[in-house]
């Protein structure tokens, strides 16, 4: 059977049996990054789009644009749209989000991000003074960032069928020469690092929504880190690959990672970076930091023998000050991420199947 002469998806392969085996419509978890949104691609978008290229599923594809670049370095292209809710949160707003995901997406690939576009979905009844806020947060963010918005769109739906504004952002940029970011690149012994501190983004919003008060504030985490990665590439051209866990947070990153390299991956318990007060607020709310969204940290997989000098780098600067290295790549357990307890015991860390919290970003 076919739709619109494309194979219909077997649901019967679908992960989660509740949202798709016995009902297949679209639920909220398609959203949250983990298993439900892996389904999505693999079973309906992939086998629509697929080429080379997308089959990557980088958090950036990097293009080979023969003659247009110079000196041998390539094309870096990526997009992303967001729906956070609330549209302002302590430490940023949903144009902080739109600037610093897409520019993130661009420096994961080992890209210099240049140039973004920016699309506008607003509903009737938007307040202009609250656009106008966002958009000068926007525009400042860019202007931070080093990059031009340089094209756009807007639309507006009707009353009741928006949620204020949704941005979508697509950027381009340039990989230097010599910059190879990829899972293929990954081999065993590697060493596995986080810029900072879990979850602060994903609590901060979760705060403001629900009306939460913990022993001390917390806010976002989002910022642009294309120049953290240049300083890491500086010390290390042979870092093998970069991702920020954003949705679905570090848990389903490290599960991508160990997907995509076919090997495993060994975390230390007591090495995962979490502040008190989001280490509390999780408990309290019964989530796992793992799984908590962030908005301007990075995994990094470098090799063993310069993970110290990587670590260095990334502690010199000052978004990954409080950088440290989680974890180990190893050849047990292929495809599997293990975390290392205290007490000398495992535990597997599994990809999230949807969304602890809705519309993070």
């Amino acid at each position: 059977m076919t739709l619109h002469g494309l194979p219909t998806p077997d649901f019967t392969r679908f992960i989660c049996p509740a949202a798709l085996r016995d009902r297949p419509q679209i639920v909220i978890g398609h959203g949250g990054g983990g298993a439900l949104s892996r389904d999505l691609i693999e079973h309906v978008f992939l086998p629509a789009f697929g080429n080379p290229v997308l089959e990557r599923l980088g958090d950036s594809s990097v293009l080979e644009v023969p003659g247009l670049l110079a000196g041998g370095g390539r094309l870096a292209f990526s997009t992303d749209s967001y729906v956070v809710r609330p549209l302002v949160f302590p430490g940023g707003s949903i144009g902080d989000l739109a600037v610093h995901g897409t520019v993130n997406d661009l420096a994961m690939s080992g890209a210099q991000p240049l140039y973004l576009s920016a699309g506008f979905i607003l509903e009737e009844g938007l307040p202009i003074t609250e656009l106008v806020g966002i958009v000068n947060r926007m525009a400042a963010a860019a202007r931070a960032a080093g990059v031009d918005i340089v094209t756009g769109d807007t639309k507006v739906v009707e009353r009741g069928h928006g949620d204020g504004v949704y941005i979508n952002t697509a950027g381009i940029g340039v990989v230097p020469p010599g910059i190879d970011l990829g899972p293929h690149q990954i081999r065993p012994g590697d060493a596995l690092l986080v810029s900072g501190t879990l979850g602060d983004h994903g609590m901060a919003i979760m705060s403001v929504r629900e009306g939460l008060e913990f022993e001390a504030a917390i806010a976002s985490d989002t910022a642009p880190l294309h120049g953290l990665v240049a300083r890491m590439l500086a010390a290390c051209p042979e870092i093998r690959l970069l991702r920020d866990p954003t949705r679905g947070g570090v848990a389903t990153s490290l599960n991508e990672i160990a997907d995509l390299a076919k090997l495993g991956l060994e975390i230390d318990e007591q090495a995962i970076p979490v502040t008190p007060v989001v280490a509390n607020a999780c408990e309290i709310l019964g989530l796992d930091p793992l799984q908590v969204a962030n908005e301007g940290k990075l995994l990094a997989v470098v090799p063993a023998e310069a993970a110290e000098a990587v670590l260095a780098a990334m502690r010199a600067h000052a978004d990954g000050r409080e950088a440290t290295i989680l974890g180990r790549v190893v050849a047990d357990h292929p495809r599997l991420v293990v975390v290392r307890t205290a007490i000398g015991g495992t535990r597997v860390v599994p990809t999230p199947i949807g969304e602890q919290l809705p519309r993070i970003c």
